[in-house]
């Protein structure tokens, strides 16, 4: 492309501060270096964690910086030493890298990379190194993707290959959120046929929970939300039975023990709420109950011991326990052949200058995602 080698011009959305209002601006974007590649973007997902970083992490050493990590585009350039790719080839940028050479790349036990900008830095959420500047300043790159921009520069060890008939306005929900929500259900939980599930919290991890839980054959899934008006949207991708802890005086824990004569077999938090992950742990029944974390914070949490000693799991998931970079193709594919749904999550399209109202509707609760339009 004309472009390769050169340094590219673009729009983007700059979050030069905590708690403020998303910018537009025109960013610089470097060439790809040694083992990099550049990434049109075409359209991307708004995620919660991106507003986690913006209104609830208030770390400062994390700005000025460009949010997006849900996103899918076209290569424009490759760096030097990069054999995988070409321009032209549709690929998801990943927040997670898979090296294939650390020790925790090789582990089948684990989706974690020892190069992964989250060995380090995961308190301001990014790497130093970066290949944006705006205004003579040098811009962070959030998770080492930066979906929010018109272009992005991504090592390569953090890029998916995926079907050249994909439609990018759809799979690049599977950057995140879905394949967070459902593999938390089909990978770290290992939810079993006949068995009976509750997912905490509806927004699309906790949908994408749903979904993992119908398609690994639970009998019974309960949907767990104080807003009712997500029950219809959790009936599409399976639910069964449908809990707002509100309307009940006694804890939801309580509510379900007496409706499944014990507690569920598996839970997931999808909410990032540790009052929350308390009330899903202490819904699953003794002795083999799994719980899992899937919902995003960094703070401290607590149960009772009694809990894990009765024979209860409680465990966490990045990803979806996805080695993400290997399976992200598959899911893609999954959901080309109707295996998987992207379509039903999305509620809203936007182009990029509507950033600040994709993500209002987000921490609103308005809707499950909003897709953005980056380049035209």
């Amino acid at each position: 492309m004309a472009t390769a080698g050169k340094v590219i011009k673009c729009r983007a959305a700059v979050a030069w501060e905590p708690n403020a209002p998303l910018m537009m601006e025109e960013i610089e974007v470097a060439p790809p270096q040694e083992g990099e590649i550049r990434i049109k973007v075409v359209a991307t997902g708004v995620c919660h964690t991106d507003l986690y970083h913006l209104f609830e992490g208030k770390d400062k050493r994390g700005f000025p910086t460009v949010l997006g990590h849900e996103g899918a585009g076209v290569v424009e350039s490759v760096g030097p030493g990069v054999t995988d790719f070409k321009p032209g080839d549709k690929v998801i940028p990943l927040f997670l890298s898979q090296c294939g050479e650390c020790k925790f790349c090789k582990c089948p036990k684990t989706n974690l990379c020892d190069c992964s900008w989250s060995s380090k830095y995961y308190d301001i959420m990014s790497d130093p190194t970066t290949r944006f500047t705006c205004h003579g300043r040098p811009i962070l790159q959030f998770m080492g993707t930066s979906t929010f921009s018109e272009y992005t520069v991504i090592n390569q060890i953090a890029v998916a290959k995926i079907h050249d008939d994909a439609p990018l306005d759809r799979v690049c929900l599977l950057g995140c959120g879905i394949s967070t929500g459902y593999g938390a259900a089909v990978n770290t939980a290992g939810v079993t046929p006949g068995s009976v599930c509750a997912v905490f919290g509806l927004g699309a991890v906790g949908l994408a929970a749903v979904m993992g839980c119908k398609n690994a054959g639970a009998s019974r899934i309960f949907a767990v939300d104080i807003n009712e008006q997500k029950f219809e949207k959790a009936k599409v991708f399976g639910a069964t039975d449908f809990l707002n802890p509100k309307a009940y005086n006694k804890p939801i824990s309580e509510v379900l023990a007496e409706l499944t004569n014990g507690g569920v077999d598996f839970s997931l938090e999808c909410v990032g709420n540790t009052e929350v992950s308390r009330a899903a742990l202490e819904s699953c029944i003794k002795g083999w109950g799994v719980s899992v974390l899937v919902g995003y914070t960094d703070v401290d949490f607590s149960a009772r011991p009694i809990q894990l000693i009765s024979g209860k799991t409680w465990k966490g998931t990045l990803l979806g326990g996805f080695k993400i970079k290997d399976s992200l193709p598959k899911l893609v594919n999954d959901y080309m052949t109707g295996k998987i749904m992207l379509d039903e999550f999305i509620t809203h399209k936007m182009d990029l200058e509507q950033i600040n109202d994709a993500v209002n509707l987000m921490k609103t609760g308005q809707c499950i995602r909003c897709i953005l339009n980056i380049s035209k």
